[in-house]
């Protein structure tokens, strides 16, 4: 029988996954030069910006078809708190007009990555229930 647990973490690993792919094309036609020239303004390589493909592309794709899914999630969420320290670390105690946090987006990427990390893929993925990393 099919738990329902499963279902829940193909609808999470699927939303994550598609959302922060959607980002990573991006990256993908537009370029890294302005996360290279802020990681420059912080004082580190810019050659880092290229590290943004393994977290918005790599990763996401794991986490669609439930590969080493843990591991993405796990990446996902560390190029979460990358992104907040370079981008957004005047907004972290911030909220909008509405009531909200201001990095509502960044946080919950942030913290559905961390979920995923901790629960893994679930029956529904090429890696099945078998993988110790799915």
């Amino acid at each position: 029988m099919i738990k329902s647990d499963d279902t829940g973490k193909l609808i999470l690993r699927l939303t994550l996954g598609i959302l922060i792919l959607l980002h990573g094309l991006s990256k993908l036609t537009g370029g890294v030069g302005g996360i290279s020239g802020m990681l420059s303004s912080h004082g580190l390589p810019g050659f880092l910006a290229y590290g943004v493909y393994v977290g918005e592309i790599i990763a996401p794709v794991l986490l669609i078809i439930g590969v080493y899914t843990r591991l993405g999630g796990l990446i996902i969420a560390i190029n979460m708190v990358v992104a907040v320290l370079l981008a957004h670390s005047g907004s972290i105690a911030s909220m909008t007009n509405n009531g909200g946090w201001a990095l509502e987006l960044q946080g919950m990427f942030l913290f559905a990555g961390l979920a995923i990390a901790f629960m893994g893929a679930g029956r529904f993925s090429l890696a099945g229930n078998g993988g110790r990393w799915n």
